[in-house]
């Protein structure tokens, strides 16, 4: 039942079926969401403890528009409109990479800016969906480290920001194949053949940490070179105390995947089918 602003009893809503739940019935009043335009509030209210009923509806009809793609992060510059999807996996929400798309008619949508607006240095993840022979084989996730340049360029090749993406690049080969400090390295975003892959961001020089331990992520080449968008990540420690320099983030998930695709017959087979960042609400 619902009442008028004078405390008037309105007709009955009828829901029909008596044995569906009651968040069900309050999301057929209160969830279907007419608005084609979010906010990132409407994103952070899923993951918190949300007291009132109506709105309680309302997050269980965002939760579920995320569910079936239908909630897209827009970008509008001189060349017109992209859009990068927001999905939801095992509690996390992920930021898809921004791509030049026709955005569906029946999709809700935010803008990119408020989206990327929430992420923070400190608690940035990013990830790398890496496939081969046909399927995805496993999703990498990496902790970048705070206020690093080089980890500030990998955000922006994994959501698309500035045009550029790691997105269906390939990696391109393995050193130390076996040996202590086996690495491989992949990122070349503009020829896909390792002689690409410029820097996005005009210095990339900063205080950056060794690691002698696998999983480290970093690069090959001198921060600001003009291949620095390539990046590597070790597969097996180094020994004898030896250190990695210019190391930018480390995998949290997903390493037996790189292992994985070191061992693949060839590595240039291996895709970076996607990738994005954790949002972090």
């Amino acid at each position: 039942m619902m009442t008028t602003e004078t405390g008037a009893t309105a007709d009955p809503v009828h829901l029909g079926d008596s044995a569906s739940s009651i968040m069900n019935k309050v999301q057929e009043i209160t969830g279907q969401i007419h608005q084609k335009q979010l906010t990132v509030e409407d994103l952070r209210r899923m993951s918190e403890p949300v007291k009132r009923l109506v709105e309680a509806g309302r997050v269980v009809a965002v939760k579920r528009l995320v569910e079936a793609g239908r909630v897209l992060a827009v970008q509008e510059d001189q060349d017109g409109r992209r859009s990068a999807r927001i999905t939801l996996q095992d509690g996390q929400l992920y930021l898809h990479p921004l791509l030049r798309q026709p955005t569906p008619a029946h999709a809700h949508t935010l803008q990119e800016s408020e989206v990327v607006g929430v992420l923070e240095p400190s608690c940035t993840l990013a990830f790398l969906d890496l496939g081969w022979a046909g399927s995805i084989r496993g999703r990498v996730t990496i902790r970048l480290t705070p206020d690093t340049p080089l980890a500030r360029q990998f955000v922006l090749l994994c959501t698309g920001q500035r045009g550029h993406t790691y997105r269906n690049t390939k990696l391109l080969w393995v050193s130390g194949k076996g040996g202590p400090g086996e690495y491989v390295e992949g990122g070349d975003y503009e020829s896909n053949d390792g002689e690409g892959g410029a820097p996005l961001l005009p210095d990339l020089q900063g205080q950056y940490r060794g690691s002698g331990w696998a999983g480290a992520v970093g690069t090959w080449y001198e921060p600001g070179d003009p291949t620095s968008a390539q990046f590597i990540i070790i597969t097996r420690d180094l020994q004898d105390g030896d250190l990695w320099p210019d190391v930018f983030g480390d995998v949290v998930s997903g390493l037996d995947v790189v292992r994985a695709a070191v061992s693949h017959s060839d590595i240039k087979e291996v895709t970076v089918v996607d990738c994005g960042v954790v949002l972090p609400l």
